[in-house]
């Protein structure tokens, strides 16, 4: 089973070509992930607290029609965080409003389930306190017990107050990563101005076994330890947002391994990589061609998209 956690939350997206009218979206990176995996037919539980409010109930009414496993979701009085989208063109900015919001004060759940193969972690989650301290006890726990653990930073400039600081407990959680996956945006943000191949080949070093790198129009890529390269191009599709676009992928390229019973990445070849980013990439490629975070099922997940 694979295990997401992180916040959950609503994005007000711009209902026409003005921010006069906003629609509310259901999201949150870790949120979609689960979405993701789920829908594509991989054991899936969410990890996170999540309020009691009408977007709340909201949130776990679609996890739990999406196929998700909520046992391990906690519930509270606070707020769900919002983020307020702005579109430039089809890519996505955002405001978040996360101030005493319910998915911060999640409590270490203590060991999850013996199901459990993959944790998957990344966003607000591993950003915003006191929340950001549990679910790194929870990333170092579950690898220490050999659970394949993956990280996608998703970085949000605007809320990390001290970014050097941030890059240090990056580089603390990596020898408990084994997958690291991230946008070439975010790459080059936690590289601090350094180059970002010689970054990512520093990260592998510290222990992630792959880096699988997201480069918008020009496709995905894989860096393993072992110093092979893959990658597939975008699969193309007339794009109407891209919110929700690198959740996907992580959510898709997880149900990938788990539906091929893949614990270890190093048994992985360049053949199996391709086919990997190939099928996240299709999945990637049906949630920007509809509006928000609305990853595909395994149904839509046909050779052609």
């Amino acid at each position: 089973m694979i295990v997401s956690g992180g916040e959950a939350l609503v994005d007000l997206v711009p209902a026409g070509s003005t921010m006069e009218l906003l629609a509310p979206r259901l999201g949150g990176g870790p949120y979609n992930v689960a979405l993701a995996a789920a829908r594509l037919g991989a054991p899936t539980a969410f990890l996170s607290r999540i309020s009691t409010d009408r977007f709340g109930q909201a949130l776990l009414d679609r996890l739990r029609e999406s196929g998700v496993d909520t046992s391990l979701i906690q519930r509270g009085s606070e707020p769900t965080t919002l983020a307020v989208v702005a579109l430039d063109g089809a890519n996505a900015r955002y405001s978040f409003y996360t101030e005493g919001t319910a998915d911060r004060f999640v409590v270490d759940p203590g060991p999850l389930p013996e199901s459990t193969t993959v944790l998957s972690l990344g966003t607000l989650g591993m950003v915003l306190q006191p929340g950001a301290e549990v679910y790194e006890t929870v990333l170092r726990r579950e690898a220490g017990r050999g659970v394949l653990t993956a990280l996608d930073p998703n970085i949000r400039a605007d809320l990390i107050v001290e970014p050097n600081a941030y890059r240090a407990r990056f580089s603390s959680w990596l020898p408990h990563v084994r997958l690291l996956k991230m946008s070439l945006q975010d790459a080059e943000w936690l590289a601090g101005g350094a180059d970002v191949t010689a970054a990512v080949r520093g990260w592998l070093d510290s222990g992630p076994q792959a880096v699988v790198l997201t480069r918008g129009d020009e496709g995905l890529s894989v860096l393993t330890a072992r110093g092979e390269v893959a990658g597939v191009p975008t699969v193309l599709v007339d794009v109407v947002d891209t919110i929700g676009a690198g959740d996907t992928v992580q959510g898709a390229l997880l149900a990938w391994l788990v539906r091929r019973e893949v614990t270890d990445l190093a048994s992985l070849d360049t053949a199996d990589w391709r086919a990997a980013l190939g099928f996240a990439a299709r999945a990637a490629a049906h949630t920007v061609s509809r509006s928000g975070a609305e990853p595909p099922t395994a149904e839509e997940m046909s050779p052609g998209v």
